[in-house]
Parts: structure tokens; sequence; C-alpha cells
């Protein structure tokens, strides 16, 4: 997020997913003096998402209202989306010059060449989209040394290493609040 430089107190940014990432970018938006956006199927992560995570709008994105009111009003977006959605109703969230960072691993992108290129009311739309996966030993040093010294943790559920195989069962359902960590030093006792 801070290579793309979307940690700019007073800009807003939305995120997509409420996950084991996404929950985290809701936290650095935050932290970073972002206004968060979070964007979701399921109106049952809208309690934490508020709450819990602080974010100042929760969106389903699957409300045509609710994402026409947000049209032009973002500018940037993470999407840490695993499944594969459409990329149009968020391109068309991005004000003029914004950018839509790619963390989650959908199977393809389809989108408008359009949204890209051309704004509804502007000659120009400028919107940029940038794809990432970590950015190596310093940076990622950076990140924990940031999160250390602002208190940023993960939410995470410790389970012992007997219960991996429901806990697969569980990720499979999407009911992880937000990662699971194996606790290998009680789980060998």
């Amino acid at each position: 997020m801070m290579r793309h430089k979307m940690n700019q107190p007073g800009k807003s940014l939305g995120v997509i997913g409420l996950g084991g990432l996404g929950h985290m970018a809701v936290k650095f938006g935050k932290e970073f003096g972002l206004k968060v956006t979070v964007f979701s199927t399921s109106i049952s992560k809208k309690d934490e998402a508020l709450s819990l995570l602080r974010a100042d709008h929760f969106v389903i994105s699957s409300d045509e209202e609710q994402m026409k009111a947000l049209s032009k009003s973002l500018d940037f977006i993470v999407d840490t989306a695993s499944g594969d959605h459409p990329f149009d109703p968020y391109m068309s969230l991005l004000k003029i010059g914004g950018v839509l960072l790619l963390v989650g691993f959908p199977s393809e992108i389809k989108l408008s060449p359009l949204n890209l290129i051309i704004a509804p009311d502007a000659l120009a739309g400028e919107k940029t989209i940038i794809g990432s996966v970590t950015g190596g030993t310093r940076v990622t040093r950076e990140m924990l040394d940031f999160c250390a010294a602002h208190k940023i943790y993960p939410e995470i559920e410790v389970i012992p290493i007997q219960y991996v195989n429901e806990a697969h069962e569980r990720m499979i359902k999407r009911d992880v609040k937000y990662r699971f960590v194996i606790d290998i030093e009680n789980s060998l006792k």
C-alpha cells in the first residue's frame, strides 16, 4: 500500500473482501488516516467491519444502488478477493487517477477498457490496475516494524494441529475470523 502511495491521510480506500488480507487492509487504511469502505457479498460481516475494524462504511457489493451511490468516490481500492468477480463495478468507483491494487487471486480479470481510459463525465479516466504478492525482505521488515509501532495485529484463531482438518473445512465454508494459526508447541506435548 505504501509503495503505491495508499498512505495519504484524508484519501479514500475501498477494500474488496473481508478475510485474512482484507481485514489487514482495513487496519492499515485506518492507521494511514484513510476513509475506508468495505465491500462484501455478506451482510454478516457488517458489524465486524464497522465495530471491530473501524471501517467508515460497509457496502453489499451486489446492491447496485449502494454501488452507484459511491461512483467516482474512491482514490484507492485494495482487492483481496480470490473468487471470480466483476471488475467494472469497482472501476466505476475510482476517481480520475484512481488505483486498484490486486492482491487476491481470481482466475481471470474481465473489464471494459473504457473503465480505465474514459470516465463517463470526463475526457480521461487515468485509472491504474496493479498487482502485488509481497515486497521482499526489506519491505516486509518495514511493514512488521510499522505494525509493531502502531499495534496493528491480525485477528487470529489459534488451533491445535489436531484440528487442522476441521479448520480446512471451515476455510472452505468461509467460517474463519480471520486467520487460523496452528499452535505447534502445545500440539506436540
